[in-house]
């Protein structure tokens, strides 16, 4: 996988380093330039789980790769110093998962987008060389999916693709190094609808340069900015919560149907989750065991958390993780993953009862990494 680690606090950093002097560049004219950095894409797993479901398989586990490198190239035209019109080219890379299935058997898939985008910047200028920007547009991408199967799996259309218009969205910060250079920093979001009825969204954090074209390349000296009223006083800057690792597990891979004693399948699983999780230095873990809508619910919430019990003593064994630290809870089946509609009925058939399996599930979400 491909990566750059690109944020905006580094962005602003490495745009204020750059030097004193500016340049005061003319309020219209053609330009263009270009972009690179990373595109992160956020994978369904539960929309996967669901369609192996639909076809007979229980999916272990999925490994998902949602970062890539990504890259666009531009020119447009500004009309005035508040609003410009902008066209380019963009590639947001690939992005794809692995799915574990029991009966035993793989899914593989991917996605890519690229495409073409118009968009209208509105500009506001803070000083003579820095600016803020919004953006919004219209893109015509193509979305090319690609599925493969071993084992027991297998991939009905390997390759479908989808073209068509959907919008994007954007905010930066400009500083102009020179009359003709400047330099770029933005966060976008791309709205994409793939090929098989998925609809999410791709970001792209990246940095470039933009040249003026018929100004000269000469830095001058700064202008003055207008006074805006008094400064603002300074707001503390809170640092972000410790990430935290969730990992949903099928309990139609842990435990046999209505049990609540771990499989053989199951122990290996949690074994290797007991492993990750030991390197982690985590503070705490909860365990929280779901059961699908079908039965009394007094049963359901019984049986969920006996489940919730069984994976938290296996990790603590396996794991040696304190047991102060790990908890556990049933919450029946009030918590579903299928959406209203998906599974009709409500007597247990097979049928129902294969639909409803992403719900029968047990989480477990680490959270105070040091």
């Amino acid at each position: 996988m491909k990566t750059i680690a690109v944020s905006v606090k580094v962005v602003l950093i490495a745009l204020t380093v750059i030097g004193s002097r500016i340049a005061t560049a003319q309020d219209s004219g053609w330009y263009g330039g270009a972009n690179v950095g990373q595109s992160h894409a956020t994978i369904d797993d539960g929309r996967i789980r669901g369609g192996l479901q639909a076809s007979g398989f229980a999916t272990s586990s999925i490994n998902n790769d949602e970062r890539d490198l990504g890259y666009k190239i531009f020119g447009g035209y500004q009309f005035n110093r508040y609003f410009a019109l902008e066209a380019g080219y963009f590639d947001l890379g690939k992005f794809s998962f692995h799915a574990t299935t029991v009966p035993a058997g793989n899914l593989d898939g991917s996605l890519k987008l690229k495409g073409g985008n118009l968009d209208a910047v509105g500009l506001l200028p803070i000083t003579g060389n820095f600016s803020v920007f919004g953006r919004v547009g219209a893109t015509y991408a193509n979305a090319s999916d690609s599925f493969s199967g071993s084992g027991a799996v297998r991939a009905l259309d390997p390759s479908p693709s989808k073209r068509g218009f959907n919008y994007k969205l954007g905010v930066g910060l400009q500083y102009q190094i020179t009359q003709a250079l400047a330099m770029r920093g933005e966060v976008e979001r791309y709205r994409i609808n793939d090929a098989v009825g998925n609809k999410g969204d791709i970001d792209l954090v990246s940095v470039g340069l933009l040249y003026r074209f018929g100004q000269k390349s000469q830095p001058v000296s700064p202008t003055a900015p207008e006074p805006i009223g008094p400064a603002p006083e300074p707001v503390a800057v809170v640092p972000a919560p410790p990430p935290a690792k969730k990992v949903t597990l099928s309990a139609d891979s842990l435990f046999d149907f209505d049990k609540a004693t771990l499989s053989s399948s199951g122990r290996q699983a949690l074994d290797k989750l007991a492993a990750e999780l030991r390197g982690g230095n985590f503070g705490a873990i909860e365990v929280t065991g779901h059961t699908d809508r079908l039965g009394p619910s007094a049963y359901n919430l019984d049986l969920s958390t006996r489940r919730a019990e069984a994976v938290k003593t296996a990790l603590m064994q396996s794991s040696g993780i304190s047991t102060s630290k790990v908890s556990a809870r049933g919450v029946d089946g009030s918590d579903p993953v299928t959406k209203p509609g998906e599974c009709r009925g409500t007597k247990a058939t097979k049928r129902l009862i294969a639909c409803l399996a992403p719900d029968r599930r047990v989480e477990v979400e680490a959270t105070g990494i040091r």
